[in-house]
């Protein structure tokens, strides 16, 4: 279209000093702030509307001004045919900077090239490790800080429903971690349309109908302007969709002013798409071919597409630019608008897509992924030339961390593939590759379709695995253990070895759901389990996730063997760790993490089961910036992924910190949101813990009532345990609720019933919170003897909050037992421990009891260092260990400008003015922490 008709259309020219958009002043306004020259944060902005509402029109004025003042724009506009290809949109966006890409650190570099499919041969590429996801995001990140710097970079992805879900996860990624840099973020997304990462939390701009001034604005504006019923239809048919005011105008032009060309009523996408058929039809044979051609092309097929036209570019072009369809610049030639693109491709003959897919497909011998995918969309028979080809292409998606484009390329396959078994197994690859894509639907649609085509109890109970694993990670948990079970009692019917992975998964869902008779089935089935080294790591998982107290109890001696035994493989490595957390060896769980945690972050978009286990353990060692850090990790995960029971988990794990940091409404506020994205009866786990932080919350603030209703809730009525793992755990903080509100007896009838209940497998750590209940509970005469208890020996140095709790309570004891000299020491030491971890409340009333045994504690405040965000105090920590900004980002998935960012900021706080202040800082952080203990 010429600069006049776009004009006329409602766009004003590119040269314009103010380009406008009819009926979009409000819209325009907002899209010109967020790419202000002088912005210097970032912004990330959802433009949403109906196909043809006018998001490209006002991307496409975002992209005009910003290179008008000379700044850069990355931009991606998705297609359908591009959605199977793993990171086919993030090459789209980068290819313009693809030199770049050597300024950039050496893991993040091979990363991304791995992912982009730039492996320096065929040989590099198919021996290349499958690329970190967290790897990759993090290289678009430096790489987009990086070419910020000089002036504000604008990144536009249009038609973002279309990008494949490889890249659109490193977008989610950006967006999540460019706080602080000059970018601008612009996403245009069809109404309706779910985007994986992007679905909250992100401002949305949303393009509605024009009003009835504007949609008569925009008809006045056109070449031939329409008139009488025929503008009444126009109006009443478009509903306010610019797209469909101008092309049908354009439709109607040279038919009889009242003429009733129109077709109707039809949704706006399909008269749209007849309005853009029926200009096709009239355009020359070879035009009508090239646009097909076009059609048939992603946007790196465009190349080839233009190679296989016999005709000079012009004389093919010229016809379909003149009727609207396709616009010509510097760049090639692009379909006006992606209705243009789907009209002429469905309305030609399935023959002639064929041959157009044939003919890309002989342009491409060297880009072997799009030319599988070209051969796929012509075959008219199953081919196993073409699965073959699916097969490889879905196997160079794996590695590159492609999971949805090689679930995709597998499926596509099967269909292909001309014999049944094969179909089986290919589906059921699919099905196990597609886990990682958190689609349930889809992996249920895969796991259907093996078996309808094979009666192999191996690869149905294979497919069968795949969705339970997914489900597992839902609210769902009855209905995932029903399913687990059936796998695991088909493969012990069948002595498969899938029956310890499905036991694995199943003991995930008796964890988070806590229900007994699932404990009890699990326990059966694994008597049929033999014993062998290479199951020793998951058969402990499973012992200890179903019953810690019990059968688990006994692994504790092993656990330094076996984990040894894992030579750093970081899936084994979590698992144990996972059971050193349940069987309460706290340290040697928060090593175990610690060796394993940087490749554990990065096992796929999935969080593993049970991965908030590693905040625990920080948590209870006193770690809790660490604890949040990973709390936020896995929140940010799994609400962009839509898994609700993980995302509750960490809302949990992050609630209990800011409780005892003295954060009690926004320690409210994320336990009551974990409680809301589950069914309590469903996820007793997550509601017991939720539970035990809105108790903590309400001590912080002195609501003891309020603190005893919520501890109370651990239990059931009858006053057995809700959860048999997390609800122990509340019992000496519901006894101390119970002494201030007058509920000793049932409290103290409660903590027995609990403790006959954990009989002599209970962990030392709940030995010691079970005696500290019973200190509190019990008549003066008696406490004693229990306050000793829980404070006798080292191991209770392990929990050090819990062990200055109890040192807090006995010293209070004794200061009412008159015998304040020895409460001092107590009192003091409790208080040293409350100062380090930053727990305010417990801070005040340690102070208060000291002045009451005849003691003014200093004024001293919290550790400056607790006064900073958890990833503030990584930055901190990092840095005094002399890491470069840069290094820093690597570690902690940030930009280096972020890093600096943070830094310039906490300066003052921690009252240093240089970065060779920071080691003596955190040296006398740490001898508080040896005076703590």
């Amino acid at each position: 279209m010429k600069n006049g008709e776009r004009a006329r259309a409602g766009h004003g020219s590119p040269a314009a000093p103010g380009p406008t958009v009819v009926g979009r002043e409000a819209e325009v306004a907002e899209i010109r702030s967020r790419i202000a020259a002088d912005r210097s944060h970032s912004s990330v902005l959802i433009v949403e509307g109906d196909p043809g509402a006018g998001k490209s029109v006002l991307l496409d004025l975002a992209v005009r001004l910003t290179r008008g003042t000379g700044q850069r724009v990355l931009r991606a506009v998705g297609s359908e045919s591009e959605a199977p290809l793993a990171f086919a949109g993030l090459h789209q966006m980068l290819r313009p900077v693809l030199d770049d890409l050597g300024g950039l650190p050496a893991r993040q570099r091979s990363a991304l090239r791995t992912a982009l499919g730039l492996a320096e041969d065929a040989e590099d590429a198919e021996t290349a490790d499958t690329p970190d996801a967290l790897l990759v995001g993090l290289a678009v990140l430096t790489l987009v800080s990086d070419l910020s710097e000089p002036a504000p970079l604008l990144v536009v992805v249009d038609d973002a429903q279309w990008i494949d879900r490889a890249s659109l996860d490193v977008l989610s990624f950006l967006a999540r971690r460019m706080a602080g840099e000059p970018v601008t973020l612009l996403m245009g997304v069809r109404a309706a349309a779910v985007l994986p990462g992007f679905d909250k939390g992100y401002e949305r701009l949303e393009i509605g109908p024009l009003s009835g001034d504007a949609a008569n604005r925009l008809l006045d504006e056109q070449p031939k302007r329409p008139t009488g019923r025929t503008r009444a239809r126009i109006l009443r048919e478009a509903a306010g969709n610019p797209l469909a005011l101008v092309e049908l105008a354009r439709a109607t032009a040279d038919r009889e002013p009242e003429g009733s060309g129109v077709e109707g009523p039809l949704p706006v996408t399909d008269r749209l798409e007849g309005i853009f058929a029926r200009h096709v039809r009239h355009l020359p044979e070879a035009t009508r071919r090239a646009l097909l051609l076009l059609a048939a092309t992603d946007a790196a097929d465009a190349p080839a597409a233009a190679r296989g036209l016999p005709e000079a570019a012009d004389t093919v072009w010229a016809p379909a630019e003149r009727a609207g369809l396709v616009r010509q610049d510097g760049t090639g030639v692009s379909f006006r608008h992606p209705l243009v693109r789907s009209a002429v491709y469905h309305a030609a003959p399935f023959e002639q897509r064929r041959r157009a897919h044939l003919a890309l497909a002989r342009q491409l011998g060297e880009e072997p992924d799009r030319r599988a995918w070209h051969l796929a969309a012509a075959a008219v028979r199953p081919d196993e030339q073409v699965s073959a080809a699916l097969r490889e292409t879905a196997g160079r998606a794996r590695r590159r961390g492609g999971h949805a484009a090689a679930a995709a390329a597998l499926e596509r396959a099967a269909e292909l593939s001309p014999h049944r078994a094969d179909q089986a197994r290919l589906l059921a690859d699919a099905a196990d590759t597609a886990v990682f894509t958190g689609q349930l639907g889809w992996v249920e649609h895969l796991a259907a379709g093996v078996r309808e085509r094979s009666d192999d109890p191996a690869l149905i109970g294979r497919a069968a695995l795949a969705t339970g694993r997914l489900l597992t990670l839902g609210p769902h948990h009855t209905a995932a253990f029903a399913l687990l079970s059936r796998v695991a009692d088909e493969a012990a019917a069948t002595r498969s070895p899938r029956l310890l992975d499905a036991l694995a998964a199943a003991a995930v869902v008796r964890y988070y759901s806590g229900e007994e008779s699932q404990r009890q089935r699990i326990e059966a089935l694994l008597a049929d389990v033999p014993d062998s080294a290479a199951g020793g790591a998951l058969r402990a998982w499973v012992l200890a996730v179903s019953d810690p107290s019990g059968a688990g109890a006994s692994l504790a001696p092993a656990l330094p063997r076996l984990i040894a035994a894992a030579k750093g493989e970081a899936g084994s490595l979590t698992a144990l760790a996972v059971v050193a957390w349940l069987l309460d060896r706290t340290p040697l769980a928060a090593r175990t993490f610690d060796e394993a945690f940087g490749r554990w972050q990065a096992h796929g978009p999935l969080p593993a089961g049970l991965a908030c286990a590693a905040g625990w353990a920080y948590l209870e060692q006193g770690r809790w910036a660490d604890a949040r850090s990973v709390a936020a990790e896995i929140a940010e995960v799994a609400s962009g992924a839509g898994l609700d029971h993980a995302e509750a988990c960490a809302r949990t794990l992050d609630a209990t910190v800011l409780a005892l940091l003295g954060e009690p409404a926004e320690a409210r506020g994320s336990a009551e949101r974990a409680l809301a994205l589950v069914d309590p009866l469903e996820s007793r786990s997550v509601a017991v813990l939720a539970r035990r932080a809105l108790g903590l919350a309400a001590v912080a603030e002195g609501d003891y009532d309020s603190a005893y209703a919520q501890f109370r809730a651990a239990f059931t009525e009858d006053g057995d345990l809700v959860h048999y793992h997390v609800s122990p755990t509340v019992l000496a903080e519901l006894a101390a609720a119970a002494v201030r509100r007058g509920h000793r007896e049932p409290a103290a009838r409660l903590l027995e019933r609990s403790a006959r209940h954990l009989g002599p497998g209970m962990s030392a750590r709940l030995f010691l919170l079970v005696e500290r209940g019973r200190a509190l509970l019990a008549e003066p005469e008696r406490a004693e003897r229990h306050f000793r208890a829980a404070l006798a020996g080292e191991a209770g140095e392990q929990w050090p909050f819990e062990r200055a709790q109890t040192r807090l309570d006995y010293g209070e004891w004794l200061r009412r037992q008159r015998r304040v000299a020895e409460a001092r020491p107590l009192l003091t030491g409790a208080l040293d421990t409350f100062r380090r971890l930053g727990a305010r409340p417990w801070i005040d009333r340690a102070k208060a009891e000291l002045r009451a045994a005849g003691i003014e504690a200093d004024a001293a405040a919290p550790g400056a260092l607790t006064e900073l965000s958890p990833q503030q105090q990584q930055i901190v920590r990092l840095a005094a260990h002399g890491l470069t900004n840069r290094e820093i980002g690597e570690k902690l998935f940030l930009s280096p400008r972020t890093v600096g960012s943070h830094l310039y900021r906490v300066f003052p706080k921690l009252g240093i003015t240089a970065r060779a202040q920071l080691r003596d800082l955190l040296d006398d952080a740490l001898q508080a922490t040896g005076s703590a203990h």
